[in-house]
């Protein structure tokens, strides 16, 4: 009787063990697609306190959604459209004035006394050379990428997300007050009105914080367009960002 309780505990816990190690592959394999679902709730949460304050102005749901929607993916393509470029030309540029830029590295003082006091443990004209020989070489900076096929994949793989996120965040956005209606729904009635509570004012405070975060990264972008403008910094210029979004 104790072998056939033994051997009945053993089998239920073994059973219990596989299904927790398939949930875990599932809850794993699913990654991408709840880390998309995350994003886009946390975006939709964003951009409630906009749609509600048009919603208080008299516009209606359906137009406070979509000019909310709207201005938010003209910023980020207009930011996406003025940061990619110059990152591809400067990242241009840095390969093919590396020789010059390793030459005046090398003639800084600091770096001098550090080949006179380490010069026999520690080459900088050796590892300054190494470095030129790698960039120099196409098919290092292709190793260094991942080569064109896992780039290509992860520049398709990551336009495809986004389009992902944003048309959850539209249906989020559209949706939010039913999501939210549902979730109370599942809660027993006796503490409806405390979750309700509870849900309301950590939303809100979600949604403010989102909102928080985006006029900081536009202040900071403002300030330091300001002080690219002042000393003279190529990206500074209005004019060569409408060219770059032009070109690409």
């Amino acid at each position: 009787m104790v072998i056939k309780n033994a051997f009945r505990v053993g089998l239920i816990g073994a059973l219990g063990v596989g299904l927790a190690m398939l949930l875990m592959t599932m809850v794993g394999s699913l990654a991408t697609v709840l880390t998309y679902i995350g994003v886009a709730f946390f975006l939709a949460l964003g951009l409630d306190p906009a749609v509600k304050w048009l919603g208080r102005h008299r516009f209606p749901q359906w137009a406070s959604i979509l000019l909310v929607v709207v201005v938010f993916l003209v910023v980020v393509g207009g930011a996406i459209f003025a940061i990619v470029p110059s990152l591809v030309d400067q990242t241009n540029s840095f390969i093919k004035n590396f020789p010059e830029l390793s030459k005046t590295f090398l003639q800084q003082p600091w770096v001098i006394w550090l080949e006179h006091t380490f010069g026999a443990s520690f080459d900088v004209k050796a590892i300054v050379h190494a470095i030129q020989k790698f960039l120099s070489d196409p098919n290092n900076i292709s190793k260094l990428t991942g080569g064109l096929l896992k780039v290509g994949m992860g520049i398709a793989s990551g336009v495809t997300g986004t389009l992902i996120v944003i048309i959850l965040t539209l249906y989020f956005t559209a949706s939010l007050e039913v999501i939210k209606k549902s979730t109370y729904a599942l809660v027993p009635m006796s503490k409806r009105a405390g979750f309700a509570d509870m849900f309301e004012k950590v939303t809100q405070g979600v949604g403010k914080y989102v909102v928080g975060q985006i006029a900081l990264a536009a202040l900071n972008g403002i300030l330091a367009f300001i002080m690219l403008t002042i000393i003279g910094g190529k990206a500074a210029s209005a004019y060569d960002m409408a060219k770059r979004i032009i070109r690409f």
